[in-house]
């Protein structure tokens, strides 16, 4: 355990920002599996719209520094590429579901 004043205050600091870190990776993970679960009942309109709150949460998370930008961009974009194909044609979207 940290002895020095300094080492105890980044100490407090470093538990409650892993607190708050965790509650926005929780947060994009509620968000993904919305998606993901209108992209298996095939609701098109239902999965869109929870694409726009996810794309919303992750763009956020990643500008306070939680996850990568890199990282977001990489999960926004496999999950629009899915909404995407599931809009476009049936069949395209029977191929996303049997890819994953």
């Amino acid at each position: 355990m940290a002895n020095h004043p300094s080492a105890l205050k980044r100490a407090r600091q470093n538990r409650v920002r892993r607190t708050r870190n965790r509650s926005y990776k929780t947060r994009i993970k509620t968000a993904v599996k919305e998606v993901r679960a209108g992209i298996d009942s095939s609701a098109a309109d239902t999965s869109a719209e929870s694409l726009r709150k996810a794309v919303s949460i992750i763009h956020k998370t990643a500008s306070k520094g939680v996850i990568h930008k890199k990282s977001a961009a990489r999960k926004i974009s496999r999950l629009t590429r899915q909404v995407n194909a599931l809009s476009a044609t049936p069949e395209a979207a029977s191929e996303t579901q049997a890819q994953n």
